[in-house]
């Protein structure tokens, strides 16, 4: 059933524009499959089943090629959460061209979403029976207008102006049409959502939409909207809007903050038969042991690295500096580090649950599991990999795992993230805010986190971006959130990614302790130099005089009764070559600075950002097929509807 109703809503997806390759953004199995009853348009939507099992596609099939593996690059690696030079390092030097696989990938992925929903409004109001009630022909309305603006509000982030079309069969005929004009596609999206608004109920069953849905997603584009090119000044007006969409949602009492921030990311509470109490739109995946590729996340073998998973996994994204170094500034953050990277020696009781360690207490705590662990998994590494996303072992997901099949499914909004879009809408155009009603919704985001046991007295648009990039790092949003602010502040912008951000630096195995007051020590390279050269070695002669009660004998470090022939250059102290031996404090006179350590070399290739490599380059085949894309972008027609107070079709007969 499932490959017959995708026949009808792809009819019209086979054949657009240079719209990327959007036949070629599935497999050839998916796309070739003929389905053992011939359905058409006009005689498939005729009962609510039927409309139902045409509605899924939206949160799987349409995404699968921006989920499989562009997403993280795009959406997190950009952010510099993570990194690893042999996991699309293109993206995050910001050097991505057109011809690059995973981008065209993507690029046609999102495409997809925007023709079959395009494809299913237009059957709906098309081909229904009156034998489909009006509730079912609603949501699907609903839920295509939803996931059309939310795949045009990617695009938008990613590539700024695109090309923006409603009709399938009108782009079939005339495919080389004018890309539109950044602020027009927001409008359009927020149009969209607002019709969604309309279409959506207030309750739903099996994680489709609801109301609120569309109300949170068009509060986050309208947060955009408000300050996009517009000189460094947010729309008033907009963003008395946005706190009213995020108070509608919030009290409507139909979500509420996961106790445990770890659970969002388990198996038992954000699979294929699972739900959340936070989960207000995600990617919607196959069961992997359904064997449906092209349905199911294909993305697990990218996230996951040797030794996490009882699955073939060749993975794994590390921290970056700059998340340690966020973590280092309040080790109370613990429980969002802890669920989003691994770290030495942490313990995660429902992972490998069927470890068995039942075993004297003594071998217990020797390998490092707490006193009276039964099961569980340690990481042993002297390193920061990726915890998120990797669900773990078969038998802690019932089996429900395979070799490039998860089974969670990808979040594109949390509630977490109301509150703090009605914070930064509350924060407004003020440098700081004592804001009451913003406060207590960044409150609630860092009581779930337990750093917070009371409201904070202000707060200001740098604590917004920290809050933002740990509560969502390596969750693919904080990349776009970014560019948000990009086009609101661009200088301060610029100023953050060029100067306080520490791009496509690598931290090796080994090369991470613990302190005792828990913050982490860690040394560092670039992966961007021409020569192997790494900070973590340095001549002696150059720390001797320093460090107290050394001296040098034989080009050798002497310390008391100990001999370094190396000293390495940690972010917090002076080590010895080991690093376990601490020689010199911040306290004492260590001075460190990576960028200008870096910079004194040669052959270093810093990753500079400016406003021709933040947005992406078009697809080449794009270019090659729509002289457009060479031309100035256009206003979009709306015709005589209002953008910001849409209309709706009513779906009665």
């Amino acid at each position: 059933m499932i490959m017959k109703k995708l026949n009808i809503l792809l009819l019209s997806a086979a054949s657009l524009m240079g719209i990327g390759s959007v036949v070629t953004s599935c497999s050839d199995d998916f796309l070739n499959r003929t389905p053992s009853n011939n359905y058409t348009a006009e005689t498939y939507y005729s009962s609510d089943q039927a409309v139902m099992k045409a509605i899924e596609p939206l949160y799987n099939y349409a995404w699968f090629n921006y989920n499989r593996r562009a997403m993280p690059a795009m959406g997190s690696i950009r952010a510099n959460d993570g990194w690893n030079p042999y996991m699309l390092s293109e993206f995050a030097t910001f050097q991505v061209t057109g011809l690059d696989e995973n981008l065209c990938q993507a690029w046609s992925s999102l495409y997809m979403v925007v023709s079959m929903s395009n494809q299913l409004i237009d059957d709906i109001n098309k081909y229904c029976t009156d034998n489909v009630s009006e509730d079912v022909k609603n949501l699907a309305l609903g839920e295509a207008y939803l996931m059309r603006a939310t795949a045009y509000f990617y695009l938008v982030r990613s590539w700024g102006d695109v090309v923006v079309y409603e009709n399938n069969e009108s782009v079939t005929k005339v495919p080389a049409i004018p890309l539109t004009k950044e602020e027009d596609v927001l409008k359009f999206v927020i149009r969209d959502y607002k019709r969604a608004m309309q279409y959506l109920p207030e309750s739903s069953k099996n994680m489709h939409a609801t109301k609120y849905t569309a109300e949170a997603m068009c509060a986050k584009a309208l947060l955009a909207l408000s300050g996009w090119n517009k000189g460094g000044t947010r729309d008033a007006d907009m963003l008395q809007e946005v706190i009213e969409l995020c108070d509608d949602v919030i009290e409507s009492h139909k979500y509420v903050l996961m106790p445990n921030y770890a659970d969002l990311f388990k198996y038992d509470y954000n699979s294929f038969s699972t739900n959340n109490s936070e989960n207000i739109l995600c990617m919607r995946w196959a069961d992997p042991l359904s064997g449906e590729w092209g349905a199911m996340n294909a993305l697990y073998s990218d996230l996951a690295w040797s030794g996490s998973s009882d699955v073939n996994v060749w993975g794994g994204n590390y921290a970056s500096v700059d998340m340690i170094d966020l973590y280092n500034e309040n080790v109370k953050d613990s429980i969002r580090f802890q669920a989003t990277f691994c770290s030495p020696g942490i313990y995660y009781s429902y992972w490998d649950t069927a470890n068995d360690l039942v075993s004297a207490d003594k071998k217990t705590v020797e390998n490092g599991y707490p006193k009276g662990a039964q099961s569980g998994f340690v990481y042993n590494k002297k390193h920061v990999q990726l915890k998120k996303g990797v669900a773990g072992t078969k038998a802690d997901c019932g089996g429900h795992l395979a070799q490039m099949a998860s089974p969670l499914n990808t979040y594109i909004m949390r509630y977490a993230d109301v509150y703090l879009i009605k914070a930064e809408a509350c924060l407004g155009n003020d440098e700081s805010t004592k804001n009451i009603e913003g406060r207590k919704a960044l409150y609630e985001v860092r009581h779930r986190a337990g750093i917070a046991d009371s409201i904070p007295g202000s707060y200001t648009f740098e604590d917004l971006i920290k809050e933002r990039r740990k509560e969502f790092c390596m969750e693919y949003q904080n990349w776009f959130d970014m560019v948000t602010w990009y086009r609101w502040k661009p200088q301060y912008m610029l100023n953050y990614f060029n100067n306080k951000q520490h791009r496509a630096f690598m931290i090796n195995e080994g090369s991470v302790l613990y302190n005792e007051d828990r913050t982490i020590s860690y040394r560092t390279f670039s992966n961007r130099q021409s020569s192997p050269w790494y900070l973590n070695d340095y001549e002696i002669t150059k720390w001797a005089e320093k460090i107290p009660d050394a001296k040098v004998v034989d080009d050798k470090l002497v310390v008391g009764d100990k001999e370094y022939k190396f000293v390495c250059l940690w972010n917090d102290c002076l080590r010895g070559e080991e690093g376990e031996d601490i020689l010199l404090t911040k306290e004492q006179g260590y001075e460190y600075d990576i960028d200008k350590l870096c910079r004194a070399l040669d052959g270093y290739d810093p990753v500079v950002l400016n406003e021709v490599n933040i947005f992406m380059p078009y697809p080449e085949s794009d270019i090659l097929r729509n002289e457009y894309f060479k031309k100035a972008p256009q206003p979009y027609d709306f015709g005589e509807e209002d953008w910001h107070n849409p209309k709706v079709k009513d779906t009665k007969k």
